[in-house]
């Protein structure tokens, strides 16, 4: 998902999409697709926000296609779900904030058995999205605010029988004009729990980087000025 504006990271933004921010002297995107090229035959990138910077994308990795969200600016990231509700539920799919350093590109390697979020575990309160789980480790609640649990950190992986349940769930919001639209598509996935079985993949915090601005930017690359 790489249609959003990337408001936290301006001015750095203001030019580039943040996808396409280079950390060490590469963009974000390219180091998700580098371990999506791994494992799967077609990747998908939902663009929006100055979209014509992506172009090289399909040029570069021939297994890759542009999608294009036209409302990425009135609608929350749900929208960048549905620009793709005709492949959900076609096949087994990861979903990907673009906008990620991927340092360890073996997370994409891991074949859970069931549908998951990929998470990291905190036990920090934290205002970030956080998943409860109940004694068997299913997923019973996808928000914000929590400590002692996992944390979101950008990657999921579905069968592709849930990614269906989670497109009809999107298409039935869809329906609802004035309920959907600040909606992120997290909270599709949280209103059809009682249809999914969901576990936590955990992985390590050094495994998947979140740079939120440019100061953090900064402090984790000292020289990404160079780059972009």
């Amino acid at each position: 998902m790489a249609a959003g504006m990337g408001v936290r990271m301006k001015p750095l933004t203001d030019k580039v999409p943040k996808p396409l921010v280079k950390v060490f002297g590469k963009s974000m995107i390219e180091t998700i697709i580098d371990g999506l090229e791994e494992v799967v035959d077609k990747i998908y990138v939902i663009v929006g926000y100055k979209k014509e910077q992506f172009a090289f994308l399909p040029e570069k990795y021939p297994n890759l296609k542009l999608v294009e969200n036209k409302e990425y600016e009135a609608v929350n990231n749900i929208s960048s779900i549905h620009a793709v509700r005709d492949l959900m539920g076609t096949d087994d799919c990861f979903i990907c904030e673009a906008d990620l350093y991927v340092s360890d590109l073996s997370i994409f390697q891991e074949k859970p058995e069931r549908s998951c979020y990929y998470g990291v575990f905190t036990k920090e309160a934290t205002d970030d999205w956080v998943f409860d789980q109940d004694e068997a480790g299913n997923i019973t609640r996808i928000g914000k605010f929590g400590k002692n649990q996992y944390m979101m950190c950008g990657v999921s992986r579905f069968k592709a029988n849930d990614a269906k349940i989670i497109r009809d769930t999107i298409d039935d919001l869809y329906k609802k004009p004035g309920e959907y639209e600040n909606l992120f598509w997290d909270d599709a996935v949280n209103m059809s729990l009682d249809k999914l079985k969901l576990k936590v993949h955990p992985i390590k915090r050094s495994q998947i980087i979140e740079l939120d601005s440019v100061q953090e930017l900064e402090a984790f690359d000292p020289n990404y000025k160079k780059y972009n």
